[in-house]
C-alpha cells in the first residue's frame, strides 16, 4: 500500500504540469455545461418572455447544432497542438460568455448557447481526453480519471457561487465576470500548463503504441465501436434527464428541493472516488476488461429511484450514478487509444463526444414529451434501468472480443 501511495505521489510531481492543464479544461469546460447555463434559466425566461417548454426548445437545438459541429471540428486535434487549440477554445468560450451577457434577441440567444455548448461542453472535454489519451500509455486511466475530476469540481464549487453572484448582480454581469476569469486567469494558466506537450517512452510509460492506428472511416465500420457507443449514450441521457425534470420528480415524490440540491454533492464526491479507483484498474486490467461493470450502479439505481418515495432513495440514486459516471469517465477516455491508436484519435472521439452530446439533448426532450403524453417518470426510470442492463448484455462478448483484438495485434505491446 505503502510503495503504490509513493507511485502515485511520484506520477502526479513527474506529470503535475500536463495533469493540472486538462484538469483547468475540464473545469472551464463547466461555463457550457448544463447545469452551469440552468442556473440562470429563470432570468433568461423572463427577460426574453420565454416558456419553460419554448426555451427548452431553444437549448436542445443549441445542444444538437453543436453535437453536429463538434464531428468536424473534433477532427483539428489531429492536425493542429493542443496547447494552441485550448487557447482558442477559452477564448472561444469567453466570447459566448459575452454574448450571452449582451444577448437581447431570441436569436442572438441561441448563438450564444449553440457556442456555449460547442466550445465548452464540447471542445474543451474533448481537448482535454484527446490530450490525456495520447500524452499517457501506461498511465492513461489515471491521467483520465484525475482530469475529470474538473467536471465533479465545477459542479461541486460552481452552483453556490453562481447563485451568490446572482443575489448581489445582475445575471449579465455575472456572464461578464465568467468571461473575465477565463481571459485573465484561465487563458495564462493553459499556456502555461500546456505549452509542451508530453511525449511518452518506453523509458518512462513502460508501453509505447505503435500497432494498427485506425482512421475514423475504419472505425466507424467496426462493430464493436457501435455496440460500445449503446453504452456511452445512457449516462449522459438518463442523467440528464433526472437533472432537467428534477422540480417535476421532487414534485411527484414530495421531496423538498433541497434534497434534490444537497444530492448533487454526493454524485459530485462518489464520481471522483469512483473514477480516480477506476483509473488504477484500467492501468492495471485495461479499459475493455472494465467496460461491461459500468452501467451496473446506473441500472440499479434507476430502479430504487422509480419504486422509492423516502428521500434517502435520491441520495442512493444519486451515489449510484456517481459511480457509473466515474467508471464511464475513466474507461470512455482510454478505451479509444486502447483500441484504435492516438493518431486519429481527435477524430475518433469527436463522433463520441458528438453522440453524447446529442444524448444529453435528446433526454430531456423526449422524456418531457413522453411526461406529456402521460408515460409516467417513475416508469420511464424502470425502462432506461432495463436498457442498461440489456446493453451490458451485449458488452460483456463486446469486451472479450476488443482484448482478443488487441492480443493479436503483437506489435501494440511491450517494447
Amino acid at each position: 500500500m505503502r510503495d503504490q501511495f509513493l507511485t502515485i505521489m511520484q506520477f502526479l510531481r513527474s506529470n503535475a504540469r500536463w495533469l493540472a492543464g486538462g484538469l483547468l479544461l475540464t473545469f472551464c469546460s463547466s461555463v457550457g455545461q448544463t447545469f452551469f447555463i440552468s442556473l440562470f434559466a429563470a432570468q433568461i425566461r423572463s427577460d426574453f418572455h420565454l416558456s419553460h417548454g419554448s426555451f427548452g426548445a431553444l437549448y436542445m437545438a443549441a445542444t444538437l447544432g453543436s453535437a453536429v459541429s463538434l464531428i468536424y471540428l473534433g477532427r483539428i486535434l489531429d492536425v493542429l497542438p493542443v496547447a494552441l487549440l485550448a487557447k482558442w477554445w477559452i477564448a472561444l468560450l469567453a466570447a459566448a460568455a459575452i454574448l450571452m451577457a449582451s444577448a437581447e434577441t431570441a436569436t442572438a440567444l441561441l448563438l450564444s448557447l449553440y457556442l456555449l455548448r460547442l466550445f465548452g461542453q464540447g471542445m474543451l472535454s474533448h481537448t482535454a481526453m484527446v490530450a490525456m489519451g495520447r500524452w499517457f500509455v501506461r498511465e492513461r486511466g489515471r491521467a483520465i480519471s484525475i482530469t475529470t475530476a474538473g467536471h465533479q469540481l465545477g459542479e461541486a464549487v460552481l452552483p453556490i457561487l453562481v447563485v451568490s453572484t446572482i443575489a448581489m448582480i445582475d445575471w449579465r454581469l455575472a456572464w461578464l465576470c465568467a468571461a473575465a476569469v477565463l481571459l485573465l486567469m484561465a487563458l495564462p494558466v493553459s499556456h502555461i500548463c500546456l505549452s509542451r506537450a508530453r511525449q511518452p517512452s518506453a523509458e518512462n510509460d513502460g508501453l509505447v503504441e505503435s500497432g494498427k492506428q485506425w482512421t475514423r472511416q475504419e472505425v466507424l465500420k467496426d462493430l464493436p465501436f457501435w455496440v460500445v457507443c449503446t453504452g456511452v449514450l445512457a449516462p449522459s441521457f438518463i442523467g440528464t434527464s433526472v437533472f432537467f425534470h428534477q422540480v417535476h420528480l421532487a414534485e411527484i415524490k414530495q421531496w423538498p428541493s433541497m434534497v434534490i440540491a444537497t444530492s448533487f454533492t454526493v454524485m459530485s464526491i462518489t464520481t471522483v472516488v469512483v473514477g480516480l479507483v477506476t483509473g488504477v484498474l484500467i492501468d492495471r486490467y485495461q479499459a475493455n476488461t472494465v467496460l461491461p461493470f459500468f452501467l451496473l450502479p446506473l441500472s440499479l439505481g434507476c430502479a430504487l429511484l422509480s419504486v422509492g418515495d423516502h428521500a434517502g432513495y435520491m441520495m442512493l440514486f444519486m451515489m449510484l450514478l456517481g459511480c457509473s459516471y466515474g467508471v464511464s469517465s475513466a474507461v470512455f477516455g482510454a478505451i479509444w487509444p486502447e483500441n484504435y491508436g492516438t493518431r486519429h484519435l481527435g477524430s475518433i472521439r469527436s463522433v463520441v463526444t458528438a453522440a453524447m452530446v446529442f444524448a444529453s439533448a435528446l433526454g430531456p426532450g423526449l422524456t418531457g414529451w413522453l411526461i406529456d403524453f402521460g408515460v409516467g417518470f417513475e416508469l420511464q426510470l424502470v425502462l432506461m434501468g432495463a436498457y442498461c442492463l440489456l446493453t451490458m448484455l451485449f458488452l460483456f462478448p463486446v469486451s472479450r472480443t476488443l482484448r482478443t483484438r488487441i492480443l493479436k495485434q503483437a506489435p501494440s505491446a511491450i517494447v
